[in-house]
């Protein structure tokens, strides 16, 4: 789950309760202090209005903008090169011959789509407690991963690489969301441009750092490098993630409409975001190991995964783009699921060499990724109620992180299930036609919703 995935959510300003303004401590003892909220933070007294910072610009709106951009780049961005470590991981003894080691990454990355429904009702009703989640997530995400450097077994590292870091960057990253939505508003969809290039920035370089410390040192010196290396590099920037508007106590939220559980669109829109679901992670999990298996180098596998993660990006923007255009989502998502189902048959499937792979990387990574970007257009397909769209989309993010964390063990069974003597990457076949199948399913899902309208024209 990364920022870039999920919508941000309206959350309702605290009331004020105005106090009597204090004007100084003469003749006063003891001298009255300013209330504080559990953060350290004045309460608001009443004068907030005059001392909120303003929005859509501003050193405060974009110190926080570039914090929340050094987060999603490093940390979103560790979990997306996974397929590096899976990879170095099926050569280590300890962990060789273990067919679900892409659970670790899966697991990483899919509980942040996976906790959306849970963590954010919980931030709209305890806004004061976010900078505190922020330490706790981030503590938590370089601790895993200290752990896991001292991990034999494949279970203790997926704990700790996975459980641990994907708990982690749950905890922490919505509530860097809900900051973001205070401060950008008009120019929202500038903001999300910056953070959406955050994980392309990365991307495109993380996988060659990782790949050289993996060679060079070992699975134990990387992760741990890596641990230090987040906790240098991020950790100067948590003072600067602070919401625009006061805490309060316990924010209002208003009754949800849960009408749309009666909507055929929520239940089609979700079934095809599952099967996308499904599919959608094995090239990023898998092309490392792939591009070995035909003869190519580690750090080949590494320059595949970072032109894909810069092209999501680009298909994220081009379609999410295209959605506020008022190009049809289902035109959209259609086309962003067939687009990469058929690359897989045709690229992936056929690829034997270095530049058909890179051209693989190219389209998957651009039409794949767009899909997410058509949520927010979904979303307000299956409901205008302005308390239930949020709700929507997040569990649009679930159903994607259900596909997501099983990725893992449904990828460790295909790979067993294609062992050959012939040519190792025939290993990958079934991955592939799983991934290709996922994707035209997803197509299938809508297109079927709408057929009736088909056979209508077909017979006038």
């Amino acid at each position: 789950m990364s920022i870039r995935d999920t919508e941000l959510l309206a959350i309702a300003p605290p009331r004020s309760v105005p106090t009597p303004a204090i004007d100084g401590c003469k003749g006063v003892s003891p001298c009255p202090t300013s209330p504080r909220d559990t953060e350290g933070e004045p309460i608001d007294d009443g004068r907030a209005e005059q001392t909120l910072a303003p929005v859509d610009g501003g050193s405060a709106a974009w110190r926080l903008l570039c914090a929340a951009f050094v987060f999603e780049a490093l940390f979103w961005g560790f979990p997306l090169s996974f397929g590096v470590f899976q990879e170095y991981y099926s050569t280590v003894p300890e962990f060789a011959n273990n067919r679900y080691i892409s659970v670790v990454g899966t697991i990483a990355s899919g509980f942040g789509y996976l906790g959306a429904p849970v963590i954010m009702p919980f931030i709209q009703r305890y806004q004061r407690w976010r900078r505190r989640m922020i330490w706790v997530g981030w503590s938590i995400c370089i601790a895993g991963l200290a752990a896991g450097s001292f991990a034999s077994t494949l279970e203790v590292l997926i704990l700790t690489q996975g459980v641990a870091y994907g708990i982690g960057f749950l905890i922490f990253s919505f509530p860097i969301l809900t900051m973001v939505n205070e401060y950008w508003i008009a120019r929202r969809g500038m903001a999300y441009g910056v953070l959406f290039s955050a994980s392309g920035v990365s991307g495109s370089v993380m996988p060659f750092i990782l790949q050289a410390l993996l060679t060079k040192y070992g699975y134990q010196t990387t992760l741990r490098a890596v641990a230090v290396a987040l906790t240098l590099l991020t950790g100067p920037f948590i003072p600067l993630l602070k919401g625009r508007l006061p805490p309060s106590e316990q924010a209002s939220i208003p009754k949800i409409n849960w009408a749309f559980f009666q909507s055929p669109l929520f239940w089609m829109y979700s079934v095809s975001t599952l099967l996308q679901g499904f599919g959608y992670f094995f090239p990023s999990l898998y092309l490392p190991s792939y591009a070995t298996s035909v003869g190519l180098s580690g750090k080949m596998g590494a320059l595949l995964l970072a032109l894909m993660s810069v092209f999501q990006v680009g298909g994220q923007f081009l379609f999410g783009f295209l959605s506020d255009r008022r190009v049809p989502v289902n035109v959209l998502a259609c086309s962003s699921t067939i687009v990469a189902a058929t690359a897989c048959l045709t690229l992936w499937g056929l690829a034997k060499s270095l530049p058909v792979l890179i051209i693989f990387s190219i389209v998957y990574g651009f039409f794949g990724a767009g899909f997410t970007a058509t949520w927010a257009r979904m979303s307000t397909a299956v409901t205008d109620d302005v308390t239930a769209g949020p709700i929507v989309f997040t569990l649009f993010n679930f159903s994607k992180g259900i596909g997501n964390v099983l990725a893992g063990p449904i990828g460790g069974t295909l790979v067993s299930m294609s062992k050959s003597t012939e040519m190792p990457s025939s290993s990958y076949r079934w991955v592939i036609v799983f991934t290709a199948v996922s994707m035209f399913a997803s197509a299938l899902t809508i297109f079927l919703r709408f057929a009736k309208y088909l056979r209508v024209l077909v017979t006038l």
